[in-house]
């Protein structure tokens, strides 16, 4: 029997999904409950607020970067020790990734991953300048796919007793029970900048502030014995595991650097998981104000808001050359913001010069899922290696010189194009991927970070090695702007 799952669902972008499933998830945690939070699709930023909620990881459930066939394995191993899991929905309930598959749930959709887990959905309507017309907005809803179950309904930024009244007389024309009506509270809205809410370790004590507010807000207007009575999911099989993923940890417990603080927090759960699993020793540390830790063998530079924070890490120089020296012969991973963080200058200012270029911040919202290819050899992938991997991020990079790109992508059906960097043990890109479906890419980055470790190491102020130029093979030239 798998943990009994709700899915909040909404009929478009903006009607308050986050709101209404972080306050749910809070709420739940404050009856007593063990509330185990998800995400649909590569979202980095909502599984932090649903974190501090439940007081355990948020988790991602997205079919396209993993496959259909791990949704359930996923989700049985992240609910593992809950009562009820709380499942937040991306975008419209059936807006997923857009190609020449079309159909319907879309995958990647958060119907897909409902039908996937046959849970119930709870959808959150956004009631501003209707009444009666919800009837058939949850009608159409409610019949499209047969797969795809409306469990109830949330009504959100309601106007008065009497819009209530009539919203409720509405439903329940149609057979749609209403499970909470939410009066408008514009003081609930978190802060956003150009990649959507931000994050909520760069908003400290404010984003807990903002969890309790919701919590209280779900608490007082949700009926949160019917959403218990609701949830449910039929999941077969194993969970997932991290150490059946990764097989038999490498000896020594090679040190693993990963980039934490305000600058970088776009990284999953899994990852450190998987490489604990892989038998690596996982220390976090922030490249606002830390060196790298003591006996480094590997460094992974996860996504997130370096822009926002270019003179701190600037100005951090002891670790900006410990980098630069590490990179010339250990394993690093660098995804999105840790490439920026390892051209020569972002936005003007210094950042670690691992590889020879500038990054900018540009106008331009790069987003959406990319099936790409290994262009090379690197500590991670072999040449010819394929992932689904996603892009989000409003930077570009331009290189002073010729670079081994890491992946060959298409964007939106174009001739594929060269992203990233691959040199000496470095793999830079924009590509964000998932490390459950790239399990054995996390494993060999491990074994090359234990060989590594018998080697050189990384150890206060300097790096020891052979510092090699690199293995600069010819490449192309991306002289294009992302």
């Amino acid at each position: 029997m798998s943990t009994p799952g709700i899915v909040i669902g909404a009929p478009c972008s903006g009607s308050g999904k986050t709101t209404i499933a972080t306050g749910l998830i809070g709420a739940l945690r404050r009856a007593g409950r063990r509330v185990a939070p998800f995400k649909v699709g590569p979202d980095f930023i909502d599984p932090g607020y649903h974190a501090l909620a439940a007081g355990r990881p948020g988790r991602n459930l997205d079919p396209v970067m993993v496959g259909e066939d791990l949704i359930g394995p996923l989700y049985r191993y992240g609910s593992a020790g809950a009562d009820i899991a709380v499942i937040e929905g991306v975008m419209g309930l059936f807006d997923g990734r857009i190609d020449d598959q079309f159909g319907f749930p879309a995958r990647g959709s958060t119907g897909q991953v409902a039908q996937l887990l046959d849970a119930p959905v709870l959808l959150v309507v956004d009631v501003r300048g209707q009444s009666q017309t919800i009837a058939a907005v949850l009608h159409g809803f409610s019949t499209f796919r047969s797969g795809v179950r409306i469990g109830g309904v949330i009504l959100n930024r309601v106007g008065s007793e009497r819009h209530e009244q009539v919203l409720r007389q509405a439903c329940e024309a149609v057979g749609v029970p209403v499970l909470g009506a939410l009066p408008r509270n514009d003081e609930l809205a978190l802060p956003s900048r150009h990649l959507g809410l931000v994050t909520a370790t760069e908003h400290g004590a404010e984003a807990a502030a903002a969890v309790s507010a919701m919590t209280d807000l779900v608490s007082r207007h949700i009926d949160l014995a019917a959403v218990v009575a609701l949830a449910g999911s039929a999941v077969s099989g194993r969970a997932w595991s991290p150490e059946n993923a990764t097989g038999e940890p490498v000896a020594g417990a090679p040190v693993v650097a990963v980039a934490a603080g305000k600058a970088f927090t776009f990284s999953y759960a899994e990852h450190d998981e998987l490489l604990r699993a892989a038998g690596a020793q996982v220390v976090a540390f922030d490249p606002l104000a830390e060196e790298l830790p003591e006996r480094t063998a590997a460094l992974v530079l996860p996504g997130g808001f370096p822009e926002q924070y270019p003179e701190q890490l600037s100005a951090n120089t002891v670790l900006r050359g410990q980098i630069g020296a590490l990179a010339t012969h250990a394993p690093v991973h660098a995804e999105c913001g840790g490439l920026t963080y390892l051209m020569s200058e972002l936005d003007g200012h210094p950042m670690c010069g691992v590889l020879d270029g500038s990054a900018r911040f540009t106008p331009r919202l790069t987003l959406g899922y990319r099936d790409a290819v290994a262009a090379g050899d690197s500590s991670l992938y072999d040449e010819g290696h394929r992932v689904t991997g996603h892009e989000f991020h409003r930077t570009a990079v331009q290189f002073d010189r010729p670079v081994q790109p890491a992946w060959l992508l298409r964007r939106n059906g174009a001739e594929p194009a060269g992203d990233g960097a691959v040199q000496a043990g470095v793999h830079a890109s924009y590509l964000h991927t998932h490390p459950v479906a790239q399990s054995q890419a996390i494993r060999r980055f491990v074994d090359h970070a234990a060989g590594h470790r018998d080697g050189d190491h990384c150890d206060g102020d300097h790096c020891d090695g052979d510092h090699r130029d690199g293995d600069h093979r010819d490449g192309v030239h991306p002289d294009r702007v992302h």
